[in-house]
């Protein structure tokens, strides 16, 4: 089809992707982001699966090696250390702010625009109007909301697709190689490690530093722990910040309650393996993200479509969320290419992604509920490998 006018909601990874994507097939793209800064250290480490980094190297150019680290193991260890499972399985781990720089320069001065905050938004037969917070008003041909697990697009037009708490939130948190003993920094540096007990688990891996290095030394180690939480008093407490303000989804570095850091530090130290636990000791500043679930029955609407997070938010143990999201980006590329018009194009798009929302959304949960609720997570079980259409996939 004929380039069209594309408005972005959102400039987080999945949007940054759709955004070059969009850009190079010759639409008008513009990325309405409503931080008022340039984005930074969201979500710490994550798995590298092709989709995610799929555009830094087949269009950007990018040396794979440059921006990510590479284990050979999987590794899992018992409460005493010793280990209980160990196969060789390759995956890559990066960090969120090594793959947003690297996006945003691909992007390079194409139109991202910071403070834009969406309000509201309407749309007839030729046109969707997208109406943000500074006063803007924009007009587009297609608007993509790549807004996230808040969407405000995906309240307006599906109000009822609301997030629900899985029962369980990520510790999460990253420490300097270099502020680690260099035996344990050799112990973890060729593996994802994991350590599983009565409906938790924790997974141990080194990713890039804040400044993108990969060397061995220089790298972060980041560690995710997943810890249940019952559903009101005990969960409103966890994610009521040092200052007493209530935070919905996450509580970022350094916001925690000093006594919730102290029991986590204390619950490492009494049920984690000895490496694990000093890991955990050595972050200064963990946070907490709650685990949710989203999906919808439809992504496209007219002029307007769902993305990345704004249509199915999925439990991390996939390893497949901004590779889910990248996905989206690279097949409704493909679809405009091909489709005679929008419409068109919206509808063969939506079907496609729509069936990998839901058989990931369904198998996270399913993974997460051998953790966290029946205790029937194996070590070594082939079927617990990352990847976004399947296992190791």
């Amino acid at each position: 089809m004929e380039p069209i006018s594309v408005q972005i909601v959102g400039g987080s990874l999945g949007g940054l992707t759709a955004a070059c994507l969009l850009r190079d097939a010759g639409h008008d793209v513009t990325v309405f982001e409503r931080s008022s800064r340039q984005l930074e250290q969201r979500g710490a480490g994550i798995g590298f699966l092709p989709a995610t980094y799929r555009y830094l190297v087949e269009r950007a150019g990018v040396d794979l090696e440059r921006i990510s680290v590479a284990t050979d193991r999987i590794r899992y260890l018992a409460r005493d250390g010793s280990i209980v499972s160990d196969r060789r399985h390759r995956y890559l781990f990066s960090s969120w702010n090594t793959v947003y720089r690297e996006l945003r320069a691909a992007y390079g001065s194409s139109p991202y625009l910071l403070a834009h905050e969406l309000v509201d938004l309407e749309q007839d037969a030729d046109r969707v109007v997208g109406r943000y917070a500074n006063g803007v008003t924009r007009r587009s041909d297609l608007l993509v909301a790549a807004d996230g697990v808040g969407s405000l697009v995906r309240h307006r037009l599906r109000p009822d697709a609301r997030r629900r708490y899985a029962g369980y939130v990520a510790w999460r948190g990253m420490v300097p190689e270099s502020d680690l003993d260099p035996g344990l920094v050799a112990a973890l540096g060729d593996a994802i490690t994991y350590h599983v007990f009565a409906n938790s688990h924790i997974l141990v891996y080194p990713i890039p530093d804040a400044d993108g290095s990969v060397e061995v030394g220089s790298r972060l180690v980041n560690f995710v722990w997943y810890r249940n939480y019952l559903e009101g008093g005990d969960l409103d407490d966890l994610t009521t910040d040092r200052d007493g303000v209530r935070r919905d989804l996450s509580v970022p570095p350094g916001h925690l309650a000093p006594r919730h850091v102290a029991e986590a530090r204390a619950v490492a130290a009494a049920r984690l393996p000895t490496m694990l636990a000093e890991v955990v000791h050595a972050v200064e500043h963990p946070f907490v993200q709650t685990i949710h679930d989203i999906e919808v029955d439809r992504m496209a609407f007219g002029r307007v479509c769902l993305l990345g997070d704004a249509a199915f938010a999925v439990r991390p143990h996939a390893a497949a969320g901004t590779a889910k999201a990248a996905d989206d980006g690279w097949k409704l590329a493909d679809a405009l290419d091909r489709a005679p018009d929008l419409s068109t194009a919206l509808a063969a798009w939506e079907t496609g992604q729509l069936e990998l929302g839901r058989a990931l959304l369904e198998r996270t949960r399913a993974i997460g509920a051998r953790s966290q609720v029946t205790n029937t997570w194996e070590p070594g079980d082939p079927s617990l490998i990352f990847g976004l259409y399947g296992p190791g996939d």
